[in-house]
Formats: C-alpha cells, structure tokens, sequence
C-alpha cells in the first residue's frame, strides 16, 4: 500500500486518507482473518453461523432493503 502525500495536506488529513485506503483494500481484515489457521469445518460452521444471524435479523425487520420497502 502507498500513499503520497498531497501539497500543503497536513499529517492527520494524511493519516486519516491512508486508513480509508487501508479499509477500502481489506490488507487488515484479510491479516485478522488469516492470523490463526482454521480447518473446513470451522469455516463452515462460522459461515452457517453468520447465514443464520443475518436470516434472523432480516425477519426481525432489521434489514433495510429494497425488497423490505416494497410491501
């Protein structure tokens, strides 16, 4: 990751730039995810686990999507 620093930017409106760019490419997020080793199972169980809090939350209402606001 590289980020050039703009004329006259002062360092926080760099900082601030860089960790938006950070969050943007993932390169943290995929760094955490991969920190410890993790079997197929567990993945599996992790992504059925995520499937299931997103159907209970979509049947409580708590999604706000284009499909919910047609009824």
């Amino acid at each position: 990751m590289h980020v050039e620093p703009r004329e006259g930017e002062s360092f926080d409106q760099f900082l601030r730039r860089f960790k938006t760019s950070m969050d943007k490419s993932g390169i943290l997020r995929e760094y955490k995810r991969k920190r410890y080793f993790k079997s197929n199972g567990e993945l599996q169980r992790e992504k059925a686990k995520a499937a299931a809090r997103r159907r209970t939350k979509r049947v409580r209402g708590g999604g706000s999507r284009a499909g919910a606001a047609s009824r």
